[in-house]
């Protein structure tokens, strides 16, 4: 996973699809937060805290994660606020935190520590809080990405909401991700898998800046997918993003 921490800390400031996951959540953040003063926003599994860059802009935020490497990366680029810790027993008080955030970490997580950590975040969230969530989906895109991310499984929408609804939120907003990508990765991930995922140390291509006009391409396509999902959901992508609220009684 460290490895994983460090292609990612090359590549999330100008690679398409970091770009496109800050216009998919950027909204959702909006509406959790909306009338919110001075907000506590918690990001778990905060790898090198890169998007706690992005949390800042509602709020007062933070972020923990288990990985030292990922933890020393984030404070040699200046970024406060980040400790270590676990997703299954965070080191902060319960019902501190307005807005409670994971961002690629569940589907890493055996099922044990997946439901755990689901548990924690609504131990963290205050009543009529919000968590939001981002996850891997739909198993036909696996691909050598799995590999060097160490994914345990990828979701659908059904399987997303019974994880988070069984621990006691109710979803506000849930729908896929990166659907003008889907057709391409289909066909490309399914000639990952035909001839063999490929080992963690060789994986690091999935996360490379493509050439600059190939990167403002499909940047420009996940913009314009970000302006239609401020309407609508998507029914199929490569990724899933979860909104949910936790009950005030």
């Amino acid at each position: 996973m460290d490895d994983l921490l460090r292609a990612t800390a090359r590549a999330e400031e100008r690679h398409f699809w970091f770009r496109g996951f800050r216009w998919f959540v950027a909204p959702l953040l909006r509406r959790a937060l909306a009338g919110a003063s001075r907000a506590r926003i918690l990001d778990c599994g905060c790898g090198t805290g890169a998007n706690l860059t992005l949390l800042a802009r509602f709020g007062a935020a933070s972020g923990f994660d288990r990985s030292a490497a990922g933890l020393e990366i984030g404070r040699s680029l200046g970024r406060r606020g980040l400790v270590r810790g676990s997703v299954t027993a965070a080191p902060f008080a319960s019902g501190t935190f307005d807005l409670v955030t994971s961002f690629d970490v569940l589907y890493a997580l055996d099922e044990r520590d997946e439901r755990s950590a689901l548990v924690e975040m609504f131990r963290l969230t205050r009543p009529g809080g919000h968590i939001l969530i981002n996850v891997a989906a739909m198993n036909i895109l696996r691909g050598d990405h799995s590999v060097l991310s160490h994914e345990v499984r990828r979701y659908t929408t059904a399987t997303l909401r019974r994880a988070v609804t069984q621990s006691g939120f109710t979803i506000e907003r849930l729908t896929y991700t990166n659907a003008a990508l889907f057709l391409p990765l289909v066909a490309f991930r399914t000639f990952q898998r035909s001839r063999g995922l490929a080992l963690e140390a060789d994986a690091h291509h999935e996360i490379t800046v493509p050439p600059a006009p190939v990167n403002a391409m499909l940047s420009a396509l996940l913009f314009l997918e970000s302006v239609w999902l401020r309407w609508f959901d998507s029914p199929a992508g490569s990724s899933l993003v979860c909104l949910a609220r936790k009950p005030y009684n």
